[in-house]
C-alpha cells in the first residue's frame, strides 16, 4: 500500500509507494488516480518532463505565475537528488519556507509539490533521471526562477553546485522577484 506523508509545508506531499523486489528485479506502481487523490493530489495532469543530469547539476528554483501555476509529481528512476520545494504563496502559512529531501531510484518515493511552490534539485549522482508529471502545460512566459542560494531562504544544500544554467545563475532574490511582479 502507498503511504502518503504531510510536511511541514502545507500541500507539500512525500509518497512512499509499495514496492515489489525478487530475483527479476523491482516493481512499483508510480500513480494511481483513487489512492493519491485521496490524499489532496490532483487527478489530472497534463504533461510529463524528464531530465537527465551529472553529478553537481542543480536545476531551479523553477515556478510559473498565475494562472499557469503547476504542482509536480516528482520521482527519479535512475540515480539521486537534493529535491527542494519553497512555498512562495503570499497567503500560506509556511510562505518563504523550504522543504528538502533526498530522492532516488532505489526508494522510488515521490515528492507533490503543490502549485504556488519553487522547484529545484540537485544531482547526486552521474546520469540522474528525474520524472515529473505537471497539473499544468510549460508557459515559457510565465515561467521565472529564483536564485537557489538566497540567503533570505537559507536553504541547506549539500554541496554547492558544480554546474549551473545561465537562466539559474542569474536568478534575482526572492524579494526582488516578488517586488517585480506586483
Amino acid at each position: 500500500m502507498t503511504v502518503i506523508e504531510t510536511t511541514p509545508l502545507e500541500g507539500v506531499l512525500v509518497v512512499r509507494p509499495r514496492l515489489f523486489a525478487d530475483a527479476r528485479g523491482r516493481f512499483q506502481e508510480t500513480w494511481r488516480e483513487a489512492a493519491y487523490g485521496a490524499a489532496g493530489i490532483p487527478a489530472h495532469f497534463v504533461q510529463d518532463n524528464l531530465s537527465v543530469s551529472h553529478a553537481g547539476v542543480l536545476r531551479g528554483l523553477h515556478a510559473q505565475r498565475a494562472p499557469h501555476a503547476q504542482g509536480k509529481l516528482v520521482s527519479v528512476p535512475h540515480g539521486r537528488v537534493y529535491d527542494v520545494a519553497v512555498d512562495i504563496r503570499p497567503l500560506s502559512p509556511t510562505y518563504g519556507q523550504w522543504f528538502a529531501m533526498e530522492l532516488d531510484g532505489a526508494s522510488g518515493v515521490q515528492l507533490y509539490i503543490p502549485p504556488g511552490c519553487l522547484h529545484g534539485f540537485l544531482a547526486l549522482d552521474d546520469h540522474t533521471i528525474v520524472q515529473y508529471k505537471c497539473t499544468v502545460e510549460y508557459h515559457a512566459q510565465a515561467e521565472y526562477a529564483v536564485r537557489w542560494d538566497d540567503p533570505t531562504l537559507g536553504i541547506a544544500w549539500p554541496a554547492p553546485p558544480r554546474v549551473l544554467s545561465d537562466k539559474d545563475a542569474a536568478a534575482p532574490l526572492l524579494a526582488d522577484m516578488m517586488r517585480d511582479a506586483v
